[in-house]
């Protein structure tokens, strides 16, 4: 598996780092790709969080969002993803240091 970074130029929202992309070179999915991911830097601090993809809808007038990659049973199944789309991310910012 590959995680594609596609860096948020715009910078719109402003603290959007960034979307990313899983394209799946092995196995059933090979030669897939899923996407809907994105990195943002927090508010306050400098902490980073992934939001995994979610198809938007509303329901009683209320915009809501429903996971479309989500456990099974254990909520923390969905961590070892995260870290290496934030992993990728340092990666992906390492490189253009060092290009710029």
């Amino acid at each position: 598996m590959i995680v594609k970074i596609l860096p948020n130029d715009r910078s719109v929202p402003p603290q959007k780092l960034a979307d990313a992309e899983l394209l799946f070179e092995e196995g059933v999915l090979s030669g897939l790709r899923l996407i809907g991911f994105s990195i943002w830097q927090s508010k306050r601090g400098n902490s980073r969080t992934v939001t995994m993809p979610a198809r938007g809808y509303f329901a009683n007038g209320e915009k809501r969002a429903y996971a479309l990659l989500r456990p099974v049973s254990d909520e923390a199944s969905a961590d070892p993803v995260k870290r290496l789309i934030l992993e990728s991310y340092a990666e992906f910012e390492q490189r253009m240091a060092v290009a710029t």
